[in-house]
């Protein structure tokens, strides 16, 4: 994802390459993609990386969820609605209250896949 006559990879870059990393059917939170990139601090930036993010992007964007387990797109009906049925699309079951249990479908890239 990074340029070699650009320098090292941005934020949002290695951000990108992480999330792409992410099984179909696992999810990270925001929070953890941070942690995961050396920023424990940044789980906003991680959020405002993917909402950068053009559409019809290949990076797996819908795979990332707020700590709860839920989807946070605040205000965004449509949006939100796509991510649930992304992750539905891969088996992941939400309950009652949208969120999934994060103990099932969180991913550690130390799993490997």
């Amino acid at each position: 994802m990074g340029d070699a006559r650009k320098g090292p990879p941005t934020f949002y870059e290695r951000v990108y390459a992480l999330v792409c990393a992410i099984p179909p059917g696992r999810v990270m939170t925001y929070g953890q993609v941070a942690l995961e990139l050396g920023a424990p601090a940044a789980a906003r930036a991680v959020g405002y990386a993917l909402a950068w993010l053009p559409p019809g992007t290949e990076v797996p964007w819908w795979r990332v969820v707020n700590a709860r387990g839920g989807i946070s797109l605040r205000g965004r009906g449509e949006e939100a609605e796509l991510q649930r049925r992304l992750l539905e699309d891969e088996g992941v079951v939400f309950d009652r209250e949208g969120r999934l249990d994060l103990r099932r479908y969180r991913w550690f890239p130390s799993d490997g896949g």
